[in-house]
């Protein structure tokens, strides 16, 4: 991952309301949360919540899934792991360099 997606990722993460469904579908696991469970869920409205899950998606951070008529949605650990990963990396490298 480079900068540019990390920015992306944690762009998307950088809204209260993004981040507590993050949070909530991070908490479900890989069965993931319907979506009007998830609007429910952080006390937002319908349209604020589908909006939200749509910046998060095209951010790579969850992923949906139809089950009959509902949509289900789940974190997509991996690209999250990533970009923590590239920040980590980063961290670790000026650390190495400011000891020598």
């Amino acid at each position: 991952m480079d900068a540019a997606e990390t920015a992306k990722v944690f762009g998307a993460l950088g809204h209260e309301g993004r981040l507590a469904i993050f949070r909530l579908l991070l908490s479900a696991g890989p069965e993931g949360v319907p979506a009007g469970e998830v609007a429910r869920r952080t006390g937002q409205v319908q349209n604020t919540a589908s909006a939200s899950l749509s910046v998060l998606a095209n951010a790579g951070l969850v992923s949906a899934r139809r089950q009959g008529r509902s949509i289900f949605y789940a974190v997509s650990a991996t690209r999250f792991n990533r970009a923590v990963a590239f920040l980590l990396d980063d961290a670790r490298k000026d650390l190495d360099h400011d000891a020598a």
